[in-house]
């Protein structure tokens, strides 16, 4: 649901050529990450935000397929040969929809790109219910390396006010099957603020889940938004928990990750000791882009397939959201980036104020204003509004700015308070 509330800020002025100067930017030697959108889902599940759209045959992936090779091979054309691929984030929709044979093709289209950094992580984003042993199987061939559920919750009376049913047993032996094929790194997300969620319910769904040992948890809170996702209109909205009932949801959850021995890591993950996103909040390298938290260092990401985003130095970037229209575009030869936004030099600081709010709940404006050439003044008082309406949830060192520790609920509000593009009041879903 980030990536959509991304998607939603950007405007018309950015195009395929724009993009495709940005491409030939990228220095000679980067590490460059790439994101492939696959759109298509067996179900359309209710609470989703994503631009999906349904299938039940294989006939809208034939076509879909060659235009993301043909898309692959367009950005190969512009970018430079010895720029190496770190990270792969193949997503959706369900990429696991694609059948084996397809995974492979869509492997060798990956392989014959640039070549990959020898710490590549590729990370999959599973539906158990659309996946099956010979489809772990091809992920694991062509590389995969964490893989990513998606759970939302495990009792049957909220899965089916959801339409997303998906048993624990189904769960437990696609995660078995990933175990075995070697996949060392594994990632869930579950959901608080569902309809018909109780305490007891939470708990019980985070116990099942911890029973599955995930290396990674995302702890998302519920984006209730019909007036952008019209399948929303099927969730019974009057079975929705209040502001206070949310709140005691997600600290049931938060207080069984921690007394699992998972670390808390930002506003709403938690992860193993030993798993690399804790390293990187341990040591100051965590980041935070439309996807949620990641280790991801590269300053580029090429986003592939309808919707796709893209980030580069020098802005965002999407892909047309209609497959019809992604398709005309490579059929055509051209990228398929229809809008965007370029960053000002405003734009960089403040995105990393944003990233610092939300990774680190700090401030330290001396280091900004080194780093991005920014007179101290002119930081003080674009940190007006937060200092003013957090005064009581932050303290003050000098010139630095920290929430407490009691705070970090809040870090998406604090954070809004740096934007400059912040929607008005109203449109947005609940922050807690």
């Amino acid at each position: 649901q980030q990536r959509v509330a991304v998607g939603r800020a950007l405007g018309r002025g950015i195009g395929a050529d724009q993009v495709a100067g940005w491409i030939r930017a990228v220095p000679k030697g980067a590490r460059v990450s790439l994101y492939l959108h696959v759109p298509y889902c067996q179900r359309l599940c209710w609470f989703c935000a994503c631009r999906t759209q349904g299938t039940t045959t294989d006939r809208p992936l034939v076509p879909y397929l060659a235009q993301l090779k043909a898309e692959l091979e367009l950005v190969s054309r512009l970018l430079p040969q010895d720029v190496t691929v770190a990270q792969i984030h193949l997503g959706g929709g369900t990429p696991t929809i694609l059948p084996p044979a397809m995974l492979h093709e869509l492997g060798a289209a990956l392989d014959g790109f640039r070549p990959t950094s020898s710490d590549l992580q590729f990370s999959v984003e599973i539906d158990p219910t659309e996946v099956d042993a010979d489809r772990i199987a091809a992920l694991r061939a062509i590389g995969m390396t964490r893989a990513s559920i998606g759970v939302q919750d495990f009792d049957p009376i909220v899965q089916q006010s959801i339409g997303r049913e998906q048993s624990y047993a189904r769960t437990r032996e696609v995660v078995e099957m990933l175990r075995a094929v070697g996949v060392g790194s594994l990632n869930m997300d579950i959901l608080f603020g569902l309809p018909h969620q109780t305490v007891a319910r939470m708990a019980g769904s985070v116990q099942m889940l911890l029973a599955l040992n995930p290396d990674r948890v995302a702890l998302y809170g519920y984006a209730h938004v019909p007036w952008m996702a019209r399948r929303q209109v099927l969730i019974p909205s009057e079975a929705l928990p209040d502001a206070e009932a949310r709140l005691a949801l997600f600290e049931t959850a938060r207080e069984l990750f921690l007394q699992d021995g998972y670390q808390e890591i930002g506003i709403d993950h938690f992860a193993r000791p030993a798993d690399s996103l804790a390293g990187a909040a341990r040591t100051g390298r965590m980041r935070r882009n439309f996807q949620g938290y990641t280790d991801d260092a590269s300053d580029v990401l090429i986003g592939l397939g309808a919707s796709a985003i893209s980030r580069f130095p020098q802005g965002y970037a999407q892909n047309v959201s209609a497959s019809s229209h992604y398709a005309a575009a490579i059929k055509n030869g051209r990228l398929a980036a229809d809008r965007g936004h370029a960053f000002s030099d405003q734009d960089r600081l403040r995105a990393a104020m944003i990233e610092q709010v939300m990774c680190d709940f700090a401030l330290d404006l001396p280091a900004l204003a080194a780093r991005f050439s920014w007179p101290m003044a002119d930081l003080m008082a674009m940190t007006e509004s937060l200092r003013h309406r957090f005064r009581d949830q932050i303290s003050l060192s000098g010139d630095r700015i920290r929430l407490t520790e009691h705070a970090r609920l809040i870090a998406r509000l604090a954070a809004r308070e740096l934007d400059a593009y912040d929607q008005p009041e109203g449109r947005h879903s609940r922050a807690m």
